[in-house]
């Protein structure tokens, strides 16, 4: 069994090294307790000027200056796109088949008719080729994914969103500080969605933000996030007391703002440091024969690393073997073809009905040390 090692980065709450090394552990800066503390003491607990501040940071710091609305969910950020980009009940929209159902599910909400395409077998991002099969006079948005963290093939999704004048929108969960040819991932398509889920690289408790390439689209997008009240106007008096769209509860609290702000101000690090442990990865496996790491040797783009993912053989011998050297694995999302509300399995995906029995997920976060992704390696190559 490995050795308690010292703990690698200046955050709370600690890893129990005791216990293993667990799939995820969530990444609280030591900062953000006082940063809480303060905005409990202050007049603004809900939805007040941290969130502002949050929104304008966040804004400069990955988005080129767009328009950055926070909300209390990256699904409450995809469901405010799909509501913008005019998705309407019956339209035609493709999404990955590979990915957490919460890119699908606000869908549902709409009416709309998903069409879920394949994903491409070494990445397990969307597969173009299939988009440009199922892309069509109907189809009203195409949504991808950045799985893992490795961006998609946008140059390549832009030109058949331009060819038939749809928007492209980003769930970009997995892909925070992520780049493409030069440019960072929320600076780049028309919607782009991030999550500050317990687990990402900036949590919020649980909360998200909408990028916005057009901001005309930003007083609509702040009043539906809030009932549908102007609320600017509501706060200065002049709020003429009606509601002419419906509106959700999808704001976020400066409470939640506070522990974003103080993730935001070493985000860099964080980033660097799950960039470092990803590589290690890829040094000690990516020769190895039986194991393949998902999305490796892209020059045009940066990776986010909030995944480590392996394609192997006989997954669930290598997931009991991990387990009994005290290391947690899984598969963390799911082909959502497989489930009832969403349809039913199809037929016409052929590399994902390869690869759903070969992707593992490995341990990557910022309780880690270099030392424990050598050990996790070390018990692969033992065999399984």
């Amino acid at each position: 069994m490995r050795q308690v090692k010292e703990k690698p980065m200046n955050e709370l709450p600690l890893m129990n090294e005791n216990e293993g090394i667990p799939l995820f552990f969530p990444h609280v800066p030591a900062t953000a307790a006082n940063a809480v503390a303060e905005v409990l003491r202050s007049r603004w607990i809900g939805q007040g000027p941290k969130v502002q501040s949050f929104e304008s940071e966040f804004s400069n710091t990955f988005a080129n200056g767009r328009r950055s609305i926070a909300v209390g969910s990256g699904t409450d950020a995809l469901h405010l796109a799909y509501i913008l980009a005019g998705i309407k009940p019956g339209d035609e929209v493709i999404t990955p088949v590979f990915t957490c159902t919460a890119t699908s599910i606000p869908l549902l909400y709409m009416g709309a008719r998903i069409r879920f395409a394949d994903v491409d077998p070494h990445t397990l991002n969307i597969n173009i080729q299939h988009v440009r099969e199922l892309v069509n006079e109907r189809t009203r948005a195409i949504i991808c994914v950045h799985y893992g963290g490795l961006p998609c093939d946008l140059t390549e999704l832009l030109a058949i969103c331009d060819e038939y004048n749809i928007p492209l929108i980003e769930d970009a969960a997995h892909a925070l500080g992520a780049t493409y040819q030069g440019r960072s991932v929320g600076a780049i398509s028309d919607f782009t969605m991030f999550s500050f889920q317990a687990i990402k690289h900036i949590t919020t408790g649980d909360g998200g933000m909408l990028v916005l390439k057009d901001d005309q689209h930003s007083s609509k997008v702040e009043r539906i996030r809030w009932f549908g009240i102007d609320r600017s106007n509501k706060q200065k008096g002049t709020w003429e007391n009606d509601i002419t769209e419906v509106g959700y509860k999808y704001q976020m609290t400066d409470i939640a703002a506070a522990m974003g702000l103080a993730a935001l101000s070493e985000f860099n690090e964080t980033l660097a440091y799950r960039q470092k442990l990803l590589s290690i990865y890829i040094k000690q496996l990516g020769n190895f024969s039986g194991i393949e790491i998902a999305g490796t040797g892209y020059t045009d783009r940066t990776h986010a690393a909030w995944l480590c993912t392996a394609f192997v053989d006989k997954r669930v011998e290598l997931m009991n073997h991990l387990r009994a050297h005290g290391i947690e694995s899984g598969q963390v999302h799911y082909r959502n073809d497989r489930y009832s509300i969403l349809g039913g399995r199809l037929d016409c995906l052929p590399n994902m009905d390869d690869v759903e029995d070969k992707y593992i997920v490995l341990p990557l976060h910022t309780q880690m040390k270099g030392d424990d992704v050598e050990y996790i390696c070390q018990t692969i190559r033992k065999g399984w």
